[in-house]
């Protein structure tokens, strides 16, 4: 494979981009910063068709990404391979409101065809072509310039494992039979509203207790003030108030703004600088969360102690199903929709479609139906519908 030199100037950039266009696929990833800032500073970009392979320096001077950009979001031709990309696929978004398509991604694809939940990229590459990765240039600083090439080397490893790691994967995918199955995650993946900010609804991932539609409109009027100010500063949102606090403020509003003086985990300052008095202002005109914005209260009724062991029962049974037929227990079901199927929800799960249906809806079905049992003799677990003789055996290495 050939290895190009860094490219740093946009006529480069643009003549393997052409190249590339014409390509089956492109394996694609990227190098940034962020830990102390809101958006990600992209500092590398590496690809490779499998044939030749490139890292695309996006901060030198002078040079325009837009060959590359267009490249990833606007070539339907040619697939995008990733590795655990939803880091990489937010930065594309940022940069251009639009997200790479079509892709793929190994890690997921990983869980189709094995137990693998979230395989590191070490791991894959080890596990595909017997090679040991170096880790040591991963957690440099990839802003500083010139980069040493020794981080070139690595970064540029990325891709041309992993164009060597997907021709092998996509083999094994077809010969299974279940590439089919991926086709929902992949989009999922490449869904832009995952990757859209919206200060208004950030309030849904802050943990606070109550339905209370005061305490809830000022969490959403705080939240969407503390995205905003992290953006405009381009620091963290936790730099500006971890979610603890806000939620906590949320609660328990103070009358003046002296008071946040005594708020833990704000500092002294915020009692009379002019983040203080912003944040007091949204208090003063947050108003009451409407009635169609409320969060839904949890589907069917209350677990309860015998619920929560059908729970487990289910649990179980995945595991089970999972190890049968080498699958990702996460890629068929989540723990919290088996806990919905124990309290009586029969609707809007996912387990209840499709391959998820045919390979572990049905039985679980069962299993909360009291159709299905498990049993043990001689030391190994057994599944076995009730009032079927003989009891069925899990295979032999898949005992739960």
């Amino acid at each position: 494979m050939k290895v190009h030199d860094l490219i740093t100037s946009t006529d480069e950039l643009r003549a393997i981009c052409d190249r590339f266009a014409t390509a089956d696929f492109v394996a694609v990833d990227t190098e940034f910063m962020r830990e102390s800032t809101y958006w990600p500073l992209l500092c590398l970009v590496q690809i490779s068709d499998g044939k030749e392979a490139a890292a695309i320096d996006p901060l030198a001077e002078g040079i325009d990404l837009k060959p590359l950009l267009d490249l990833l979001t606007e070539n339907e031709d040619v697939l995008k391979v990733f590795h655990a990309g939803g880091q990489d696929v937010e930065i594309i978004y940022n940069l251009t409101g639009k997200t790479p398509h079509p892709i793929f991604d190994t890690q997921i694809a990983m869980m189709a065809i094995s137990q693998s939940e979230q395989i590191g990229y070490s791991n894959l590459v080890e596990s595909w072509l017997g090679t040991a990765i170096d880790k040591g240039a991963r957690f440099t600083d990839w802003s500083r310039r010139p980069l040493t090439e020794r981080q070139l080397e690595y970064a540029i490893g990325d891709v041309t494992y992993l164009s060597k790691i997907f021709p092998k994967m996509l083999k094994k995918l077809v010969k299974t039979g279940r590439g089919a199955w991926l086709n929902q995650e992949m989009e999922r993946l490449a869904d832009p509203s995952n990757y859209a900010t919206d200060p208004g609804t950030l309030w849904r991932r802050v943990r606070a207790s109550g339905r209370n539609p005061q305490m809830l409109g000022r969490l959403k009027a705080l939240a969407a003030w503390r995205e905003n100010e992290a953006q405009d500063k381009d620091i963290p949102r936790g730099r500006i108030m971890r979610d603890e606090t806000l939620a906590d403020l949320a609660s328990h509003p103070p009358k003046k703004q002296a008071d946040l003086a005594k708020v833990r985990g704000l500092s002294n300052g915020w009692k009379d600088n002019d983040i203080g008095k912003r944040l007091m202002k949204v208090l003063d005109n947050a108003e009451p969360l409407p009635g169609d914005e409320m969060p839904e209260r949890k589907r069917g009724a209350p677990l309860g102690k015998e619920g929560a062991l059908v729970a487990d029962l289910l649990k179980l049974l995945l595991k089970i199903r999972a190890r049968e037929i080498d699958v990702a227990a996460r890629l068929i079901a989540r723990s919290d929709d088996m806990e919905q199927l124990a309290a009586g929800v029969r609707k809007d799960l996912p387990m209840l479609e499709g391959w998820r249906f045919e390979e572990f809806g049905r039985d679980a079905l069962d299993l909360v139906e009291g159709k299905l049992g498990f049993g043990v003799e001689n030391g190994r677990l057994k599944i076995a519908r009730i009032g079927e003789d003989p009891i069925a055996p899990v295979p032999e290495n898949q005992e739960a």
